[in-house]
């Protein structure tokens, strides 16, 4: 075989050889189809109205005995709905006064006559039912007419009314001047309402808040009762609206 031609052979056989090495040793690439994102979705409109009408009704836990006036709890969440939603004005109605019974709030609404306009409705009430000793049956019959009363005074709407538990004055330094039998009375009949109040609300679909276990933290921590000695501070009201604050969105982004 001549040079030259065998030279030739020699770099055809290279070249083939060389070829078969590569396609062996060439992975086999997966093709991957390409990914479908989902369609993007708005976060849902969490804006509420651009003016917003509050009435919190009550007894001396609405109207703050004891503490400032903006240290009260519905000037607290009224507050917190400012910064929450900064572009829409707020304005409150009180209808509370320290010792109010249900049947002093009933005739103080029936007095007053709010209009039917309120887009927030908080109800509070009870304790002195209770610390007076009214027949538990007044209750009974009184509170539900007032949730009737507060669904009215809420444009007709209960999606737009917050019940609210009765704190236990038996963890107060007040309290502890009825002695441990006394003291445990006092809490067995106030979770006798409160138990009252919340199987009412569940029933009707109408949310309740309980924040009797923040103020039977009163007697471990004193920065949660007021200076007389028996009331919530600004402290402890400040801890009843951040327990209130999702119910509350909730109605009013409704």
């Amino acid at each position: 075989m001549k040079p030259q031609f065998k030279q030739i052979v020699t770099v055809i056989l290279s070249i083939f050889l060389l070829s078969c090495s590569t396609d062996e040793s060439k992975p086999e690439i997966a093709v991957t189809p390409p990914v479908v994102l989902p369609p993007v979705i708005p976060n849902p409109d969490n804006s509420i109205s651009k003016s917003v009408n509050y009435l919190a009704l009550g007894d001396s836990y609405t109207i703050g005995q004891s503490v400032c006036e903006t240290c009260r709890f519905p000037e607290q969440l009224k507050t917190s709905l400012k910064a929450l939603y900064p572009q829409t004005s707020f304005s409150l109605k009180i209808i509370a006064t320290t010792g109010w019974t249900t049947s002093n709030l009933i005739s103080a609404i029936k007095e007053q006559n709010p209009d039917s306009n309120y887009d927030l409705v908080t109800l509070l009430i009870g304790v002195n039912n209770q610390y007076r000793g009214r027949d538990f049956s007044v209750y009974e019959k009184e509170f539900p007419e007032l949730v009737t009363k507060a669904i009215t005074l809420a444009k007709g709407d209960k999606k737009n009314v917050v019940v609210v538990s009765i704190p236990d004055y038996a963890y107060t330094s007040f309290g502890m001047m009825y002695g441990t039998e006394n003291q445990k009375k006092i809490s067995e009949e106030i979770d006798k309402y409160n138990a009252f109040a919340q199987n009412y609300c569940i029933n009707k679909e109408i949310a309740f808040v309980s924040i009797t276990d923040i103020s039977r933290q009163g007697l471990t921590n004193k920065n949660l009762v007021a200076s007389d000695g028996l009331h919530p501070s600004e402290t402890a009201y400040k801890m009843f609206v951040e327990r209130m604050m999702p119910k509350v969105k909730t109605a009013l982004q409704d």
